[in-house]
Protein backbone atom coordinates (compact mmCIF):
# COMPACT_ATOMS: atom_id res chain seq x y z
CA UNK A 1 0.00 0.00 0.00
CA UNK A 2 1.30 3.37 -1.04
CA UNK A 3 2.16 5.73 1.82
CA UNK A 4 1.26 9.42 1.66
CA UNK A 5 3.30 12.05 3.38
CA UNK A 6 1.76 14.55 5.73
CA UNK A 7 2.72 17.33 3.33
CA UNK A 8 0.91 15.63 0.41
CA UNK A 9 -2.29 15.08 2.44
CA UNK A 10 -2.43 18.73 3.59
CA UNK A 11 -1.88 20.02 0.04
CA UNK A 12 -4.75 17.90 -1.29
CA UNK A 13 -7.09 18.97 1.52
CA UNK A 14 -6.41 22.63 0.68
CA UNK A 15 -7.09 21.96 -2.99
CA UNK A 16 -10.39 20.21 -2.28
CA UNK A 17 -11.50 23.04 0.00
CA UNK A 18 -10.74 25.60 -2.69
CA UNK A 19 -12.63 23.55 -5.24
CA UNK A 20 -15.74 23.23 -3.04
CA UNK A 21 -15.54 26.92 -2.21
CA UNK A 22 -15.46 27.84 -5.88
CA UNK A 23 -18.47 25.63 -6.61
CA UNK A 24 -20.41 27.14 -3.72
CA UNK A 25 -19.53 30.64 -4.92
CA UNK A 26 -20.74 29.83 -8.45
CA UNK A 27 -23.97 28.29 -7.14
CA UNK A 28 -24.72 31.43 -5.16
CA UNK A 29 -24.45 33.68 -8.23
CA UNK A 30 -27.70 34.60 -10.04
CA UNK A 31 -28.13 33.25 -13.58
CA UNK A 32 -27.20 35.74 -16.28
CA UNK A 33 -30.47 37.38 -17.38
CA UNK A 34 -31.23 37.77 -21.09
CA UNK A 35 -31.11 41.48 -21.95
CA UNK A 36 -34.62 42.85 -22.46
CA UNK A 37 -35.62 43.31 -26.09
CA UNK A 38 -35.84 46.88 -27.33
CA UNK A 39 -39.20 48.37 -28.22
CA UNK A 40 -38.14 48.28 -31.86
CA UNK A 41 -37.31 44.58 -31.69
CA UNK A 42 -40.63 43.79 -30.00
CA UNK A 43 -42.51 45.69 -32.72
CA UNK A 44 -40.49 43.89 -35.40
CA UNK A 45 -41.28 40.49 -33.89
CA UNK A 46 -44.98 41.33 -33.68
CA UNK A 47 -45.05 42.49 -37.28
CA UNK A 48 -43.36 39.31 -38.47
CA UNK A 49 -45.90 37.27 -36.48
CA UNK A 50 -48.74 39.16 -38.17
CA UNK A 51 -47.26 38.59 -41.64
CA UNK A 52 -46.80 34.89 -40.85
CA UNK A 53 -50.25 34.62 -39.24
CA UNK A 54 -52.21 31.41 -39.78
CA UNK A 55 -55.40 33.47 -40.27
CA UNK A 56 -54.08 34.91 -43.56
CA UNK A 57 -55.31 33.20 -46.71
CA UNK A 58 -52.81 31.12 -48.66
CA UNK A 59 -53.77 33.08 -51.78
CA UNK A 60 -52.73 36.32 -50.10
CA UNK A 61 -49.54 34.86 -48.65
CA UNK A 62 -48.52 33.72 -52.12
CA UNK A 63 -48.23 37.39 -53.12
CA UNK A 64 -45.83 38.32 -50.30
CA UNK A 65 -42.75 38.05 -52.57
CA UNK A 66 -44.29 40.76 -54.78
CA UNK A 67 -45.85 42.97 -52.12
CA UNK A 68 -43.13 42.81 -49.41
CA UNK A 69 -45.47 43.63 -46.51
CA UNK A 70 -42.97 43.27 -43.67
CA UNK A 71 -40.28 45.37 -45.35
CA UNK A 72 -42.71 48.04 -46.53
CA UNK A 73 -44.49 48.51 -43.20
CA UNK A 74 -41.11 48.63 -41.47
CA UNK A 75 -40.02 51.33 -43.91
CA UNK A 76 -43.13 53.35 -43.08
CA UNK A 77 -42.25 53.05 -39.38
CA UNK A 78 -45.39 51.34 -38.13
CA UNK A 79 -45.69 50.48 -34.41
CA UNK A 80 -48.27 48.29 -32.66
CA UNK A 81 -49.50 51.19 -30.48
CA UNK A 82 -50.49 53.44 -33.39
CA UNK A 83 -53.87 54.52 -34.74
CA UNK A 84 -53.59 53.59 -38.42
CA UNK A 85 -56.07 54.38 -41.19
CA UNK A 86 -55.89 52.21 -44.29
CA UNK A 87 -57.52 53.86 -47.30
CA UNK A 88 -59.66 51.68 -49.56
CA UNK A 89 -58.63 48.26 -48.21
CA UNK A 90 -60.73 46.62 -50.95
CA UNK A 91 -60.42 42.84 -50.43
CA UNK A 92 -58.41 43.34 -47.25
CA UNK A 93 -55.00 42.09 -48.35
CA UNK A 94 -53.16 44.39 -45.96
CA UNK A 95 -56.03 44.37 -43.47
CA UNK A 96 -55.19 40.73 -42.68
CA UNK A 97 -51.83 41.97 -41.41
CA UNK A 98 -52.60 45.43 -40.03
CA UNK A 99 -55.70 44.72 -37.94
CA UNK A 100 -54.18 41.81 -35.95
CA UNK A 101 -50.88 43.71 -35.55
CA UNK A 102 -52.73 46.69 -34.03
CA UNK A 103 -55.34 44.63 -32.16
CA UNK A 104 -53.95 44.77 -28.61
CA UNK A 105 -52.36 48.20 -28.25
CA UNK A 106 -53.32 50.24 -31.30
CA UNK A 107 -56.31 50.95 -33.52
CA UNK A 108 -57.00 49.85 -37.08
CA UNK A 109 -59.44 51.88 -39.15
CA UNK A 110 -60.36 50.95 -42.71
CA UNK A 111 -61.71 53.85 -44.78
CA UNK A 112 -64.14 52.57 -47.42
CA UNK A 113 -66.49 54.05 -50.02
CA UNK A 114 -70.16 54.04 -48.93
CA UNK A 115 -72.17 50.88 -49.57
CA UNK A 116 -69.18 49.06 -51.06
CA UNK A 117 -68.98 45.29 -51.40
CA UNK A 118 -65.59 45.33 -49.74
CA UNK A 119 -67.08 47.03 -46.66
CA UNK A 120 -69.66 44.27 -46.31
CA UNK A 121 -67.02 41.56 -46.74
CA UNK A 122 -64.67 43.16 -44.22
CA UNK A 123 -67.45 43.66 -41.67
CA UNK A 124 -68.27 39.97 -41.96
CA UNK A 125 -64.62 39.04 -41.54
CA UNK A 126 -64.25 41.25 -38.46
CA UNK A 127 -67.24 39.59 -36.81
CA UNK A 128 -66.19 36.08 -37.78
CA UNK A 129 -62.67 36.31 -36.33
CA UNK A 130 -62.87 38.59 -33.29
CA UNK A 131 -59.64 37.25 -31.83
CA UNK A 132 -57.69 39.00 -34.59
CA UNK A 133 -60.12 41.60 -35.97
CA UNK A 134 -62.44 42.33 -33.07
CA UNK A 135 -61.09 45.84 -32.48
CA UNK A 136 -60.94 46.86 -36.15
CA UNK A 137 -63.32 49.54 -37.40
CA UNK A 138 -64.54 50.87 -40.73
CA UNK A 139 -65.43 54.44 -41.68
CA UNK A 140 -67.16 55.50 -44.87
CA UNK A 141 -65.95 58.41 -46.96
CA UNK A 142 -66.75 60.13 -50.24
CA UNK A 143 -63.56 60.63 -52.24
CA UNK A 144 -64.90 63.87 -53.73
CA UNK A 145 -65.31 65.41 -50.25
CA UNK A 146 -63.51 62.99 -47.92
CA UNK A 147 -63.75 63.08 -44.14
CA UNK A 148 -61.63 60.36 -42.56
CA UNK A 149 -62.23 61.22 -38.91
CA UNK A 150 -61.49 63.96 -36.37
CA UNK A 151 -58.62 66.27 -37.25
CA UNK A 152 -55.29 65.10 -35.81
CA UNK A 153 -56.62 61.72 -34.69
CA UNK A 154 -54.35 59.30 -36.58
CA UNK A 155 -50.68 58.43 -36.28
CA UNK A 156 -50.41 56.93 -39.76
CA UNK A 157 -52.38 56.84 -43.01
CA UNK A 158 -51.59 54.12 -45.53
CA UNK A 159 -52.73 53.81 -49.13
CA UNK A 160 -51.72 50.91 -51.33
CA UNK A 161 -52.25 51.15 -55.11
CA UNK A 162 -55.11 53.64 -54.91
CA UNK A 163 -53.74 57.00 -56.03
CA UNK A 164 -54.10 56.12 -59.72
CA UNK A 165 -57.86 55.69 -59.19
CA UNK A 166 -58.19 59.15 -57.63
CA UNK A 167 -55.98 60.67 -60.33
CA UNK A 168 -58.24 59.22 -63.03
CA UNK A 169 -61.36 60.33 -61.14
CA UNK A 170 -60.18 63.85 -60.34
CA UNK A 171 -60.25 63.46 -56.55
CA UNK A 172 -56.55 63.01 -55.74
CA UNK A 173 -56.06 66.55 -54.42
CA UNK A 174 -59.02 66.23 -52.05
CA UNK A 175 -57.80 62.85 -50.76
CA UNK A 176 -54.31 64.08 -49.90
CA UNK A 177 -55.73 67.11 -48.11
CA UNK A 178 -57.93 64.74 -46.08
CA UNK A 179 -54.89 62.64 -45.18
CA UNK A 180 -53.15 65.76 -43.91
CA UNK A 181 -56.13 66.83 -41.79
CA UNK A 182 -56.69 63.50 -40.07
CA UNK A 183 -53.02 62.98 -39.16
CA UNK A 184 -51.43 64.27 -35.98
CA UNK A 185 -48.48 66.64 -36.36
CA UNK A 186 -45.53 64.35 -36.94
CA UNK A 187 -47.84 61.68 -38.38
CA UNK A 188 -46.81 59.54 -41.36
CA UNK A 189 -48.41 59.04 -44.76
CA UNK A 190 -47.27 55.87 -46.56
CA UNK A 191 -47.98 55.61 -50.28
CA UNK A 192 -47.45 52.72 -52.68
CA UNK A 193 -48.49 52.88 -56.34
CA UNK A 194 -47.59 51.77 -59.85
CA UNK A 195 -44.64 53.77 -61.17
CA UNK A 196 -44.51 55.23 -64.68
CA UNK A 197 -41.34 55.83 -66.68
CA UNK A 198 -39.38 58.82 -65.49
CA UNK A 199 -40.30 61.94 -67.42
CA UNK A 200 -43.83 60.81 -68.30
CA UNK A 201 -46.67 63.29 -67.82
CA UNK A 202 -49.87 62.39 -65.99
CA UNK A 203 -52.11 62.69 -69.04
CA UNK A 204 -49.85 60.27 -70.93
CA UNK A 205 -50.23 57.45 -68.42
CA UNK A 206 -53.27 58.09 -66.23
CA UNK A 207 -55.37 55.47 -68.03
CA UNK A 208 -52.68 52.80 -67.72
CA UNK A 209 -52.67 52.64 -63.91
CA UNK A 210 -49.10 53.90 -63.77
CA UNK A 211 -48.27 57.31 -62.28
CA UNK A 212 -45.28 59.66 -62.45
CA UNK A 213 -43.49 59.67 -59.09
CA UNK A 214 -43.06 63.44 -59.17
CA UNK A 215 -46.82 63.83 -59.61
CA UNK A 216 -47.52 61.85 -56.43
CA UNK A 217 -44.86 63.76 -54.51
CA UNK A 218 -46.42 67.04 -55.63
CA UNK A 219 -49.87 65.91 -54.49
CA UNK A 220 -48.48 65.28 -51.03
CA UNK A 221 -46.30 68.37 -50.74
CA UNK A 222 -49.12 70.62 -52.04
CA UNK A 223 -51.27 69.23 -49.22
CA UNK A 224 -48.60 70.22 -46.67
CA UNK A 225 -46.52 67.04 -46.31
CA UNK A 226 -42.74 66.74 -46.38
CA UNK A 227 -41.17 63.88 -48.32
CA UNK A 228 -39.33 61.79 -45.71
CA UNK A 229 -38.10 58.81 -47.71
CA UNK A 230 -38.28 56.80 -50.92
CA UNK A 231 -37.68 53.06 -51.16
CA UNK A 232 -37.04 50.55 -53.93
CA UNK A 233 -38.67 47.75 -51.92
CA UNK A 234 -41.35 47.32 -54.60
CA UNK A 235 -39.21 48.00 -57.67
CA UNK A 236 -39.53 45.49 -60.52
CA UNK A 237 -36.98 46.00 -63.31
CA UNK A 238 -38.74 43.33 -65.42
CA UNK A 239 -41.75 45.63 -65.82
CA UNK A 240 -41.29 47.99 -68.79
CA UNK A 241 -44.58 49.82 -67.96
CA UNK A 242 -45.91 49.20 -71.50
CA UNK A 243 -48.70 46.63 -71.70
CA UNK A 244 -51.88 46.30 -73.81
CA UNK A 245 -54.21 46.72 -70.84
CA UNK A 246 -51.93 48.83 -68.71
CA UNK A 247 -50.93 47.59 -65.28
CA UNK A 248 -53.96 45.29 -65.23
CA UNK A 249 -52.27 43.13 -67.88
CA UNK A 250 -49.93 41.87 -65.17
CA UNK A 251 -50.71 39.59 -62.22
CA UNK A 252 -52.80 39.34 -60.21
CA UNK A 253 -55.45 40.75 -62.63
CA UNK A 254 -54.37 39.20 -65.96
CA UNK A 255 -56.77 41.35 -67.96
CA UNK A 256 -55.91 39.45 -71.17
CA UNK A 257 -56.92 36.14 -69.62
CA UNK A 258 -54.86 33.24 -70.91
CA UNK A 259 -53.30 35.22 -73.77
CA UNK A 260 -49.53 35.46 -73.13
CA UNK A 261 -50.23 34.69 -69.48
CA UNK A 262 -46.91 32.91 -68.97
CA UNK A 263 -45.07 35.99 -70.27
CA UNK A 264 -46.82 38.30 -67.84
CA UNK A 265 -46.48 35.84 -64.98
CA UNK A 266 -42.73 35.85 -65.59
CA UNK A 267 -42.70 39.65 -65.28
CA UNK A 268 -44.58 39.50 -61.99
CA UNK A 269 -46.50 42.31 -60.33
CA UNK A 270 -45.90 45.91 -61.34
CA UNK A 271 -42.94 48.17 -60.73
CA UNK A 272 -44.02 50.46 -57.89
CA UNK A 273 -42.97 53.57 -56.02
CA UNK A 274 -42.91 53.46 -52.21
CA UNK A 275 -42.98 56.88 -50.55
CA UNK A 276 -43.03 58.03 -46.92
CA UNK A 277 -44.28 61.53 -46.08
CA UNK A 278 -44.50 63.31 -42.74
CA UNK A 279 -46.88 65.98 -41.51
CA UNK A 280 -44.62 68.66 -39.98
CA UNK A 281 -44.77 68.80 -36.19
CA UNK A 282 -45.40 72.53 -36.40
CA UNK A 283 -48.50 72.04 -38.59
CA UNK A 284 -51.78 73.25 -37.11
Amino acid sequence: MKKFTKKFIIANMVGLAASFGAQAYQADQPAQATPPASAGQVASNQLKAAVDGSWRSEKNKARDPYRHPEQMLTFFGIRPDMTVIEIWPSGGWFTEILAPFLHDNGHYVGAVPPDSKSAAALTKRFGFDKAHFGNAKLVEFNDKAPNLGPDGSADMVLTFRNVHNWAAGGSADAMFKAFFKVLKPGGVLGVEDHRADKGKKLDEVVNTGYLPTDYVIKLATDAGFKLDGQSEINANPKDNHDHPKGVWTLPPTYELGEKDKATYAAIGESDRMTLRFVKPKTAK
